[in-house]
């Protein structure tokens, strides 16, 4: 008897326990070789950001510099060989492009000629006379150093000299003191050609400095009405959803027959004769035939799930029962956010650095150039690493925060008593336990990113030599590896939870959450799915109403731009010849406008 106890102890201790799947009051630290490879792999990154102090130029960086190696708003000393270099910018603390307007990458350099200037030219320079009266007034000359105010007008070479007329109105960029021009054509192609020499990223600044105002309104629409259905969640019922999918539906019918509408009306507008116009019929057409197949698709999609409806509500019941015990979650995403925007301005500030550890070299017409070091290009990529890495950290050290807290509220059995602090509590646990787990997740996410990043680095680089085979075979690796990504987030996110839960480290977890969903799949796909639906359906019905805004606001600019349009042609010397015909085809209604013109 004695050897069968025993036996039996034995065979019951090899015999793997059941989870109980509730938060575990005794835990131990999980994963910890993952911590200590990613402690060494931040010593790197620490390395890289005093080496990029050292040995980068942080006055270029903050102050800027012109083309002949002077650092503005300093005392520089001489590069040899150039000889408008060493001298006093003491006074000189903006930075001046003399062809902002068309600026132009050539071998990773601008075209343009940067110099060093006391103020910014505030009011449009048409001819170099008002950019001799300026500098006069001033004291902020706009030409080469070498070209003294005096000759501006005399000097046979002062159109190389000098900048290309008309010099843009501009001001001072805040910190970085770069004279930034203010027309939006002039803007768009000086941010365009800085950020990406793209056409399309041209049109769309061009387009948001024409109408940041109307942009900044919609901006706060779409902020008010995410509140107020942020808010609606939070009295969730059965009837409520039904009402709430009435309204998505009805929301997009609205915005296709708008879309619609406003399409027919170009088509009769006789301003598409200008190639705006016409961009914008075009693109008008392929919003309605998207808005119209998505709407149909929701549709389809409402009437398929509709019998989930009652099991949503009763998961929005317990997510609210959790967010009433912790107001503070919401707020969890702004925070993440925050630490997100500092650790990437510090990495943005530190690949910034490390560009301009270079050795100064003279190029043709006495002009400095840097030559960045051997060795850079490996800390870039290090570098670049380390922000997937460390981006992905943050991220997943949010999920866990999240999964620990509401696991806490939920498995509070004393209803009359919730738990005290159980954020504060969730993060606790996470940095005395469960870092290491959090390092190994977004390790795995990592490296997943790598590969997409290097596959869209080599399509940039072999843009111009792909064929259409090459193409197709980057398109079908990159979808492999989103629809890789996507999945082990999936995964990664219950893993966190189930180590929140069970105390359990990565690989343990993952394997267990996989099983808990294998088993009940059909009822978690479908809650899951369901749920997600009806916040995007909330995300909808705040785009359409935001969409409806924007587009009355962009019908209103059209009929406005027809109207200067028909003012620009009635003032242009071209038709200055049809100028009398215009005004008897108008009759009195442009009268008040072109009397001012005419004294």
């Amino acid at each position: 008897m004695h050897c069968f106890g025993a036996e039996y102890q034995v065979s019951a201790e090899r015999t793997p326990r059941e989870r109980e799947w509730r938060p575990q009051i005794y835990r131990k630290c999980t994963d910890t070789i993952w911590l200590s490879l990613f402690f060494l792999f931040w010593t790197g990154l620490v390395f890289i950001m005093g080496y990029s102090v050292a040995a980068g130029a942080t006055g270029r960086l903050l102050f800027g510099y012109d083309s002949f190696g002077n650092v503005c708003g300093k005392k520089n000393s001489p590069v040899e060989g150039a000889p408008l270099s060493g001298q006093d910018m003491t006074l000189k603390k903006h930075v001046f492009f003399m062809n902002s307007c068309n600026l132009e990458v050539k071998d990773v350099r601008l075209s343009s000629t940067v110099l060093c200037v006391s103020s910014c030219p505030e009011e449009q320079l048409d001819t170099l006379e008002e950019v001799q009266l300026f500098a006069n007034n001033s004291g902020s000359f706009l030409c080469v150093y070498s070209l003294n105010s005096f000759n501006y007008t005399q000097n046979p070479n002062a159109g190389s000299l000098c900048p290309s007329l008309p010099v843009p109105p501009s001001k001072p960029f805040p910190l970085f003191n770069r004279c930034i021009p203010q027309t939006p054509e002039c803007y768009s192609v000086f941010a365009s050609v800085l950020i990406n020499d793209v056409d399309a990223l041209h049109r769309i600044l061009s387009g948001i400095m024409s109408g940041r105002d109307t942009i900044l309104g919609l901006c706060i629409l779409a902020l008010a009405l995410s509140l107020a259905v942020m808010f609606t969640f939070r009295f969730v019922t059965t009837l409520l959803v039904h009402i709430f999918i009435a309204l998505v539906v009805l929301g997009l019918l609205f915005v296709c027959g708008v879309l619609w509408w406003l399409y027919y009306d170009y088509t009769y507008d006789l301003s598409i004769e200008l190639d705006t116009e016409r961009e914008n019929m075009e693109c008008l057409l392929g919003f309605a035939i998207v808005s119209t197949v998505v709407t149909a698709v929701l549709l389809v999609l409402i009437f398929v799930l509709r019998k989930r409806i009652k099991l949503t509500v009763e998961l929005f019941r317990v997510i609210n029962k959790a967010i009433g015990s912790s107001p503070f979650l919401l707020f969890q995403p702004l925070w993440t956010f925050a630490i997100l925007i500092f650790f990437w301005v510090l990495w943005v500030a530190v690949l910034l650095s490390l560009g301009t550890a270079g050795a100064a070299q003279v190029i043709e017409g006495g002009q400095v150039e840097y030559k960045p070091l051997s060795g850079i290009r490996y800390m870039w990529w290090y570098h670049l690493i380390g922000l997937i890495w460390t981006s992905e950290f943050i991220l997943a050290c949010q999920q866990m925060t999240i999964a620990g807290a509401v696991a806490t509220c939920y498995f509070n059995r004393n209803k009359n008593d919730p738990p005290d602090r159980p954020i504060l509590s969730s993060l606790s646990v996470l940095f005395c336990y469960h870092l290491g787990t959090v390092v190994k997740g977004s390790f795995v996410i990592t490296m997943v990113r790598i590969p997409r990043t290097v596959l869209v680095y080599m399509c940039n680089a072999l843009k111009e030599k792909r064929s259409v085979w090459s193409r197709y075979v980057f398109r079908c690796c990159f979808c492999c590896f989103w629809c890789l990504d996507r999945c082990l987030r999936h995964l990664n996110q219950n893993a966190y939870t189930t180590t929140a839960i069970n105390a359990t480290d990565f690989c343990a977890s993952a394997k267990d959450a996989l099983k808990l969903l294998s088993k009940n799949s059909s009822h978690f796909t479908s809650v899951n799915r369901f749920g997600d639906f009806i916040i995007f359906l909330g995300k909808v019905l705040v785009v359409c109403f935001t969409v409806f805004g924007g587009l009355m606001a962009f019908n209103y600019n059209r009929a406005l731009q027809s109207f200067v349009t028909r003012i620009n042609k009635l003032n242009d010397p071209r038709a200055q010849k049809d100028k009398n015909s215009l005004r008897k085809e108008e009759g009195t209604e442009l009268r008040p406008i072109v009397r001012p013109t005419v004294r």
